[in-house]
């Protein structure tokens, strides 16, 4: 049996606050697991889940019934369906795939996901994958001040690489000693190696 709902759909599903919805399929099997991702993504108004399925079959209906723009898949799912064939499916129809899974993928595949969030994760990695995913589908350049992903996220394709930061607007920072001073200390600190030397 297929578990596949369908979330209402109200006029304003596409735009809220004058900001695009990313409209987002779960394709997972586990049923609470799937609900609870989906109160989670819903959390953010800019978010909306448009359909929840649990295999291939599923899956390509929801897509059918409303495209989403990005998908959760599981990589183990029920039939004996995997999350590989549903992304394939899923790719071909122009719809970028997010895997989440409890064992991560040994090598990116590029072709076939932007990246992996491992389970079990934090809603703030959650957070932080859907927002990646994103930037990447939406083409957005954006100044990376936190470059470092949470743990369980690893995207695969290249996010767009922001221009080059130039410190040069940036003020210099005075030294707190002068240079004559740590020269001084250079040259009166014994390295490691000539100390060895003398003690042998």
């Amino acid at each position: 049996m297929a578990l596949w709902a369908r979330v209402g759909e109200t006029p304003g599903d596409e735009i809220r606050r004058g900001k695009p919805v990313l409209n987002i399929l779960i394709v997972e099997d586990e049923p609470l697991l799937a609900d609870t991702l989906k109160r989670l993504i819903e959390l953010n108004p800019l978010f909306a889940v448009t359909a929840i399925a649990d295999d291939l079959p599923s899956a390509m209906e929801a897509v059918e019934e409303r495209k989403p723009d990005l998908a959760l898949v599981d990589l183990q799912l029920a039939n004996s369906t995997s999350g590989y064939s549903v992304a394939a499916r899923l790719h071909d129809r122009g719809v970028a795939c997010l895997f989440t899974t409890g064992r991560a993928p040994g090598f990116p595949l590029p072709d076939l996901a932007l990246g992996c969030l491992r389970k079990p994760f934090q809603e703030e990695d959650l957070v932080r994958a859907l927002t990646e995913a994103e930037d990447i589908i939406r083409g957005r350049h954006k100044l990376i001040l936190r470059p470092k992903l949470p743990e369980t996220l690893q995207l695969y394709a290249d996010s767009p690489q922001p221009d080059a930061f130039d410190p040069a607007w940036l003020p210099a920072v005075r030294r707190r000693t002068s240079f004559r001073a740590r020269l001084l200390r250079l040259v009166r600190r014994p390295s490691g190696f000539r100390s060895a030397a003398r003690a042998g």
